[in-house]
């Protein structure tokens, strides 16, 4: 089926919204107790999938109260924003090597480095990996029910080539047409349970952007970081193809986020054209908080039927940032964008592994309903 294109922005009423999210929230204490129970045997399933629901239900009411009108699940019953639905793909084992960059705090120190991935056998997905999840999302709220997954490219950027079995994949497209068709299917089964707004985690493009990674690329992966945008862009394309003409699919590029570290550094500009132009994305959700994220010129890429979500206010720390401070940076976006074009948002989940980032539940809802009350002074 032919990808519908895209709707003009201006008659965009659907998402992404003018105050929206990434994705993760904070845990609740008692949901990480309760799941720290049932991972040392202390606590049946049943008792977990009961709590995980109560406190879904408890976040989505306080999303809604705020005022977002597309809500999450917090990702409340994933340990990290990737990893539980790797592990829902067969022939991927965790592994080292490959990327070996760490992740980095504000203080100086180093964190590790983020898992890689070794392709082991030929990929498949032996049953739907976040279906049930949606459905509970969706049986919870009114509002816009949306759903996050880690991009396709992740299984191939943490490892390269030499991270996948050449006997199972002797040619490395075959690899990539079985990324995108576990993608395309999972997809396709969130779109018949009513999903019609889907975020794909994407690290690799903002990864792409930093020059020490570059050079990993080059001499640890052995590709060619010029060369590799174009590549995740068509991997990407294919995994949304067939999706329904009314689910959006927006990227969101991280640069790293955990317990407030980050890996990357550098601004858009190696990949922007080819991100924006040759990506079959809706929308982008772009971390702008600090200078790591480089300044707004590559937003003169962007075209007329996609909008971006300014990732201005940072989930890194607890410090609630200034209203005006936050205008004169739309206002500096809106020379490259029209004010149209662009929207608001955290610069990234808060919580992208279940430990969180090094603030408050409460300095968490500040900084939502501080993003709701500017969309409304800005957009109406």
């Amino acid at each position: 089926m032919a990808r519908a294109a895209p709707p003009e922005i201006s008659r965009l009423k659907g998402p992404p919204f003018r105050a929206d999210q990434v994705g993760s929230l904070l845990r609740p204490p008692a949901l990480k107790a309760a799941r720290a129970a049932f991972r040392e045997g202390r606590l049946p399933a049943s008792d977990l999938a009961r709590i995980e629901e109560e406190a879904i239900a408890g976040i989505v009411r306080r999303q809604e109260e705020i005022g977002l009108r597309s809500v999450t699940d917090g990702e409340f019953r994933r340990g990290s924003w990737s990893g539980d639905f790797i592990a829902g793909i067969a022939g991927v084992a965790r592994a080292t090597g490959g990327i070996t960059t760490r992740f980095h705090r504000a203080d100086g120190t180093l964190g590790a480095a983020p898992p890689g991935f070794r392709i082991e056998a030929r990929l498949g997905r032996p049953k739907p990996i976040l279906l049930d999840a949606f459905r509970t999302l969706a049986a919870l709220t009114r509002a816009v029910p949306k759903l996050t997954i880690p991009s396709p490219t992740m299984l191939h950027f943490r490892g390269g080539r030499a991270a996948v079995d050449a006997t199972a994949y002797p040619d490395i497209e075959a690899f990539y047409e079985d990324l995108a068709r576990i993608w395309r299917a999972e997809i396709a089964d969130l779109a018949a349970a009513g999903c019609c707004y889907l975020q794909i985690d994407e690290t690799n493009f903002a990864y792409l952007c930093d020059p020490a990674l570059r050079e990993e690329v080059r001499h640890n992966l052995g590709e060619d970081p010029d060369r590799l945008p174009g590549r995740y862009a068509t991997l990407i394309n294919q995994a949304i193809a067939g999706r329904p003409a009314d689910m959006v699919v927006c990227l969101h590029l991280c640069r790293g986020n955990s317990e407030s570290a980050w890996i990357a550094e550098g601004g858009y500009e190696p990949v922007a054209e080819t991100l924006f132009n040759a990506v079959a994305a809706d929308g982008y959700f772009l971390e702008y908080d600090s200078p790591r994220a480089g300044d707004f010129a590559p937003l003169r890429f962007v075209p007329k039927n996609k909008r971006i979500v300014l990732g201005l206010v940072t989930t890194k720390r607890p410090e609630l940032e200034a209203k005006d401070d936050l205008k004169r940076r739309i206002e500096a976006a809106s020379r490259y964008l029209p004010l149209d074009q662009l929207a608001l948002s955290p610069q990234c989940g808060f919580a992208s592994t279940e430990a969180g980032n090094l603030l408050s539940e409460e300095d968490q809802f500040a900084k939502l309903r501080l993003i709701v009350a500017l969309a409304e002074e800005i957009w109406g």
